[in-house]
C-alpha cells in the first residue's frame, strides 16, 4: 500500500505526482546517478532541484532529510513494509532503486558482488578524487601556486582512470552487462571533461577505452533524459 509522504522537506518542495518517487537532487554527478538510474528502471518520480549554487542544501525541510546536508536524497512513499522510505547517499540509493526493481544489480552472488566492488570504487576513490582535482583544476583551488595540491589529485584520479581502462578491456560495461557500477563511474568521466574542461590535463584521448565507454554511456536515453533533471524552475 502506498503511503501519503509526511516530512518537514515537503514543506519546501511538495510532491507533484501521488505515489511517486521524491528526488531531491541537482545535476552533478553523484545528483545524475539517481535520475538516471530512476529514467533507466522507469519508476515514477518527481525531481526537485535542490540548488547547491544557493545553499538550498541547508535548507531545515532537506537537513532532515540529509543532515550531511548533500544531494542527492530521496523518499520512496511505497518503500520495505509499504511505508515511506527516506534515503541519501547516491550509492546507497542506486543499491536500493535496483532491489525494488530487480534490475541493474545481479541477482547471482557472485556478479553482484563484483557489481558491488566496482560501486565502492567510485563511491570510495573516483567521486572524492576527480572532486578534488576538479578543485584545484577548474574552481577556487586553481588560484593556489603550491602545485603540489594539483598534482596530487590529477595524478590520483589519472591512475584511477587507468585502472577504469585497464577493466575495460574487451568489455562493453565495467562488469560485462550494464549495470549500477556504470551509472556510479560514467558520469564521474563526464564531468572530467564537461564540467573540469580536463581533457588535456587528464590525457582523455590516449585511453584505449574509457571514450568509446563514456560515448557508449551518452547514447543510452535513459541517461540523456536523466542528465536533464532535475529542471530549472
Amino acid at each position: 500500500m502506498t503511503m501519503d509522504i509526511v516530512h518537514p522537506v515537503t514543506k519546501r518542495w511538495p510532491p507533484r505526482t501521488p505515489g511517486a518517487i521524491q528526488l531531491y537532487s541537482f545535476p552533478t554527478p553523484n545528483g545524475v546517478k539517481v535520475s538516471i538510474m530512476l529514467e533507466e528502471t522507469g519508476l515514477p518520480y518527481d525531481a526537485h532541484r535542490v540548488s547547491i549554487l544557493e545553499d538550498d542544501q541547508f535548507d531545515e525541510g532537506f537537513l532532515a532529510l540529509n543532515p550531511n546536508n548533500k544531494i542527492p536524497a530521496i523518499i520512496d512513499p511505497d518503500g520495505p513494509g509499504g511505508e515511506p522510505m527516506p534515503l541519501f547517499e547516491s550509492g546507497a540509493i542506486l543499491i536500493y532503486l535496483a532491489e525494488k526493481t530487480g534490475q541493474l544489480l545481479p541477482a547471482a552472488p557472485r556478479v553482484r558482488y563484483e557489481v558491488l566492488q566496482w560501486l565502492m570504487f567510485q563511491m570510495g576513490g573516483v567521486g572524492p578524487m576527480f572532486g578534488q582535482m576538479g578543485f584545484f583544476v577548474k574552481f577556487k583551488g586553481s588560484e593556489i601556486e603550491d602545485p603540489r595540491p594539483r598534482e596530487r589529485y590529477v595524478g590520483e584520479s589519472v591512475r584511477l582512470m587507468r585502472v577504469l581502462d585497464q577493466r575495460l578491456d574487451g568489455r562493453d560495461w565495467v562488469c560485462g552487462e550494464y549495470s549500477i557500477a556504470d551509472i556510479a563511474i560514467a558520469p564521474w568521466l563526464r564531468t572530467v571533461l564537461v564540467g573540469y574542461e580536463a581533457r588535456e590535463i587528464v590525457g582523455w584521448d590516449e585511453f584505449r577505452n574509457l571514450p568509446a565507454y563514456l560515448d557508449r554511456f551518452l547514447a543510452r536515453d535513459a541517461v540523456q533524459r536523466g542528465l536533464a533533471q532535475p529542471p530549472r524552475e
